[in-house]
């Protein structure tokens, strides 16, 4: 398997997007692995059977400067890249998963790398 990330494994979709952030909507599983809460919909007959789609987010309030939150948003992605191909290799992955920063500093790229692991592991 390639270690590229391409456009169609971004979650750009407003309809998906909003029903992986809704309240209480009985769809998403949700869990929390420093430095990460991880939300996710399981794979339905309707959904794609291809790569599931995600999508990185940094909160605003707490990394007030666009470096900074861009630099945690690369850092994720790289280690979601580069950890995907054993992730994929399960035949039971999710659809679409969110992956939502939640460390109060920035950390470096090996904290975040190995808490991308284990989240990946546990879906």
């Amino acid at each position: 398997m390639q270690q590229t990330f391409t456009k169609s494994e971004r979650l750009c979709s407003k309809k998906v997007l909003g029903e992986l952030f809704k309240k209480g909507s009985a769809a998403v599983r949700t869990f929390y692995l420093f430095p990460f809460r991880v939300l996710y919909i399981p794979h339905t007959e309707a959904s794609s059977s291809g790569l599931p789609a995600i999508v990185i987010t940094v909160p605003k309030r707490t990394f007030k400067r666009a470096v900074d939150r861009n630099l945690i948003r690369r850092r994720v992605r790289e280690a979601y890249r580069l950890n995907k191909s054993a992730f994929h290799s399960d035949s039971s992955h999710p659809a679409y998963i969110a992956f939502l920063y939640t460390a109060k500093q920035i950390i470096s790229f090996e904290e975040i790398e190995k808490g991308m692991k284990l989240a990946l592991k546990k879906m």
